[in-house]
């Protein structure tokens, strides 16, 4: 006899349940999705317990037969799908039939539905699986079901979830990014009768992202809308002063369903570029619209993953209508104000030339190689010079890059990331025109204008005119070769070693000369020039490291960008370089000229602004 059988379909909905349903937000998310397909303006969510006790949802939607009632609770139950060309143009967000059952098997659960007001409604009770009675009742138009004592059959799956807080966390970040997607709902969740979410279905992004973030938040939201030919791109980008430590913070919704695709937020994060601060992530709300037919929704149990047909297209969309946006924003952070007073710490201001005051502490003079950076920028309009090469503020050990000088007078546009180079979508007074008026703690330049008084960071706004030209400088050189006195080993592991042999041909195209040396090494003959002197170790085990990841190509853009950041944080003057007016004045028309004036490459912000007004203030000159 043999010994394969057809499982009953009580076990075969326990199985179901162990990928439909992992905590109780995925109940959440089955029952409130099913809502949404029944067109309802108004959605209620009740907690107890963190969703182990009770999960109500109550709706105003369209409601459901008696006979419809009952067979929902079969699997693969639905009226969402029809034929099997259905399956390429889903245009719902539940369609598989898989939810109510799986969540039935494992829960005391209790339907409650009609389809018109004044006309009787139905009430179907569940256990475990097990129908245990339907019948007529009275009851408003929608739906209502309610879960209670989920996993209390399969207690190993208890055993999994974490805190009653951390479930009820998954719960409401579930239902924030509802909110996200359908401004025009009105949703509410409550957690042991304390409203945690309240929206009021007006359709204003704005104003949902006011209720799940704050106020303070919502204002410094930039909104972005944009189409081409196969997508249509909405929402809101937070502004890059205000990060989180994680990608949590970014939602993107496609044809109104939270998704998770990390290509995505790595073409939200390029949008933004050198904007952020290293390890730090921006609030997004991005909603993206296509036809049915670009989208594969069916790639996993919970529908969290999506695949795009021209998914190559809509990351280029998306980085580059991010940077647009981004590019025309004037980016120059206000004060933030301590509450205590600040420290009695003496402060030394350089007023420049012979304004200094009398307490100023002895200062190191600037080198000759930064005065004549300076004194090119300050004197390049009125002095014609003949073209001659010359070296920039960086030692040999630094960079071998040796430019012509009339280059040096405007920064480069680079074919690397266009578009975030791009000047033409700048606005072309986002930075006003500054007058230097000291120097504090021989850092900051302080300079004023007729919004204000600012506050520029002199380290970092010449690590971004420096990485500017750079950038410019790399993307236009070509691959030349550096050979080497020396050659320079590589170790890996066999496993590696074997990769590597296997797709060698990737790296000789980017320029680099390497063969076996030994079971377990590489040695370097030759290199691309533009690698950075000191860092030409870290930048072959990238590239080295790419190709090991399966990655088809070199990303010679990031290689290069990453070189440039390297040499133009070591080109920069840093802190404690005493600066004259004239020299102070020749960085700020230079800073002006760049084209993202407001971040170093590294994303700390460069220019600090306090307002006219906030200045009286602060002086009781105004209440």
């Amino acid at each position: 006899m043999g010994i394969i059988q057809i499982l009953d379909d009580q076990l075969s909905n326990m199985i179901a349940a162990g990928e439909v349903v992992e905590r109780p937000a995925s109940v959440v998310k089955e029952l409130v999705e099913n809502a949404i397909d029944a067109r309802s303006k108004r959605i209620e969510v009740h907690i107890e317990e963190g969703g182990l006790g009770l999960i109500k949802v109550i709706d105003d939607g369209c409601g459901m037969a008696p006979e419809d009632c009952e067979i929902s609770f079969e699997r693969h139950a639905t009226s969402k799908i029809k034929r099997p060309r259905d399956l390429f143009q889903i245009s719902t967000l539940g369609f598989r039939g898989e939810a109510l059952p799986s969540i039935a098997a494992v829960s005391r659960l209790e339907l409650k539905s009609c389809t018109t007001i004044g006309e009787p409604g139905t009430k179907v009770v569940i256990e475990g699986g097990h129908k245990k009675w339907i019948e007529t009742i009275a009851h408003s138009q929608g739906t209502e079901i309610a879960v209670r004592d989920l996993f209390f059959n399969t207690p190993a799956r208890l055993k999994y979830l974490k805190s009653i807080q951390t479930e009820l966390g998954h719960i409401s970040d579930y239902m924030n990014r509802l909110a996200f997607s359908y401004p025009e709902i009105s949703f509410l969740l409550a957690s042991d009768g304390k409203t945690i979410l309240k929206t009021y279905g007006d359709g204003q992004l704005l104003h949902v992202l006011s209720s799940v973030y704050g106020m303070a938040i919502a204002k410094e939201m930039i909104p972005v809308q944009a189409e081409n030919l196969d997508f249509q791109l909405h929402g809101f980008l937070g502004n890059p002063q205000i990060t989180r430590a994680n990608r949590s913070y970014i939602s993107i919704l496609v044809n109104g369903r939270y998704v998770k695709n990390h290509a995505m937020v790595a073409a939200i994060l390029r949008g933004y570029h050198t904007l952020l601060p290293i390890n730090r992530y921006p609030i997004a709300v991005l909603s993206l619209k296509m036809e049915p037919s670009l989208l594969d929704v069916n790639v996993h149990p919970a529908k969290l993953e999506v695949r795009f047909s021209k998914e190559q297209e809509l990351l280029a969309f998306v980085e580059e209508q991010i940077c647009k946006v981004l590019g025309k924003q004037r980016l120059i952070p206000e004060p933030i104000r301590q509450s205590n007073p600040a420290s009695s710490t003496q402060t030394k201001i350089n007023f420049g030339g012979s304004h200094k005051s009398h307490w100023q502490p002895p200062s190191p003079q600037p080198t000759k190689e930064y005065s004549a950076w300076f004194m090119d920028q300050a004197e390049s309009k009125e002095r014609v010079a003949e073209p001659k090469v010359t070296s920039f503020p960086i030692s040999p050990a630094e960079s071998s890059i040796e430019l012509r000088e009339e280059e040096a007078e405007e920064i480069m546009a680079s074919e690397v990331n266009q578009a975030l180079l791009d000047t033409d979508h700048l606005e072309p007074s986002s930075v006003p025109e500054f007058y230097p008026l000291a120097q504090f703690h021989g850092t900051y330049i302080l300079a004023q204008s007729e919004e204000g008084l600012y506050m520029i960071d002199q380290h970092a706004a010449q690590e971004r005119i420096w990485y500017e030209y750079f950038m410019g400088k790399l993307a236009e050189e070509e691959i030349e070769m550096q050979d080497l006195l020396v050659p320079l080993p590589i170790e890996l592991s066999i496993q590696e070693m074997r990769q590597v042999q296997e797709k060698i041909h990737l790296l000789q195209q980017v320029g680099l000369v390497m063969e076996p040396f030994g079971q377990q090494s590489f040695i370097v003959r030759s290199h691309p020039r533009w690698f950075v002197k000191g860092e030409e170790e870290a930048i072959l085990q990238e590239m080295i490291d790419m190709v090991i990841r399966g990655e088809k190509r070199i990303d010679t853009v990031k290689l290069r960008e990453k070189a440039a950041i390297t040499m133009s944080c070591k080109a920069a003057i840093k802190a404690n370089r005493y600066l004259n007016h004239l020299e102070m004045e020749a960085l700020l028309n230079k800073l002006r000229e760049t084209t993202s004036p407001y971040t170093c490459p590294h994303g700390r912000p460069i220019i600090i602004h306090f307002s006219k007004y906030e200045i009286e203030k602060m002086f009781k000159r105004v209440m």
